[in-house]
């Protein structure tokens, strides 16, 4: 356990800064839409799409939905 937690945190300190905030919005909120992490961070959306796929493809979050529907949780 002790050692999953320790891979996790150097994993997680290996983001940008805005995958990170993203990650925090998600603990904080237990699931955020696009249009919710683009007004809490003020950042670009194709930019924050970006950084979502990238989460999604490392496991870190998941993709619920699709379209206009789609929402992340951890």
């Amino acid at each position: 356990m002790l050692i999953k937690i320790e891979r996790e945190k150097l994993l997680l300190g290996q983001l940008p800064e805005l995958s990170l905030q993203i990650l925090g919005l998600v603990k904080d909120r237990g699931r955020i839409t696009i249009s919710e992490i683009v007004t809490f961070t003020n950042a670009n959306r194709n930019t924050i799409k970006k950084h979502l796929e990238n989460l999604v493809s490392a496991k870190h979050l998941q993709q619920n939905g699709s379209g206009r529907g789609v929402w992340y949780s951890k």
